[in-house]
């Protein structure tokens, strides 16, 4: 019987079987070993360095900005120039939003309507260049990457208070007449009820009485008791 079995099942002295748990531990640590060492475009044997990471998620953060159809991977024109905006690329001087958008249709395939972050690299080494003319290419490049790198799209659009000679003109409680005017204290706080509804005195005071609610005082005062 062992011979048989032996026979059937040649490879089974060969190789002991690992654990399951072995097993999961090396596939995990090919993975994070194959996505430490590969690029962003999937690219394996180049390490990733932490600046080009921040600058590709600022990339992305301004690529879907508004769009809720957008990958990430492509950049518009209306998000780059909002990017060279918002992160302080166009100075209005060296850099002008006519620069950025010549840039732009010069790196971008003739075809396409995007640029990818490839392409969106060169934009940016063509506008450092030109933004710092006293530094080197790689020099321009980084200042230009620090601008960007972390940087998100600013969102505009809240509206603020203006103020109004009319607008406080009319609300204010002071210059108020008739019916309007009861309906606010003398501090321009509402009275809520009382200053719409007529509200029966029941308290035995003439209306208006400054000295409304003494004698309640003094009736309800605790007597002292004389010492014996």
């Amino acid at each position: 019987m062992k011979s048989s079995e032996t026979a059937k099942h040649p490879n089974m002295g060969s190789a002991p079987l690992r654990p399951h748990s072995e097993q999961s531990k090396d596939r995990t640590s090919k993975r994070l070993s194959s996505e430490s060492n590969g690029t962003s475009e999937g690219g394996v044997g180049s390490s990733t360095p932490v600046e080009v990471t921040a600058l590709e998620e600022s990339f992305r953060r301004f690529a879907i900005h508004g769009d809720t159809r957008a990958t990430g991977k492509d950049l518009h024109g209306k998000n780059w120039s909002k990017l060279c905006k918002d992160c302080g690329v166009i100075d209005g001087k060296s850099i002008t939003l006519t620069d950025v958008d010549i840039v732009f249709s010069k790196v971008k395939k003739k075809s396409s309507r995007t640029i990818t972050f490839d392409e969106f690299k060169v934009a940016l080494g063509e506008l450092a260049r030109k933004k710092y003319k006293e530094k080197t290419g790689e020099e321009a490049e980084a200042e230009v990457f620090k601008l960007i790198e972390g940087k998100a799209p600013i969102i505009a659009g809240v509206t603020r208070a203006v103020a109004s000679p009319t607008v406080s003109r009319l609300t204010d409680t002071t210059k108020f007449t008739g019916s309007h005017k009861e309906r606010f204290d003398t501090t321009g706080r509402g009275k809520g009820k009382a200053g719409r509804v007529d509200i029966v005195d029941t308290s035995g005071y003439v209306s208006g009485y400054k000295h409304q609610g003494s004698y309640e005082k003094k009736v309800t005062k605790p007597t002292v008791g004389k010492p014996m």
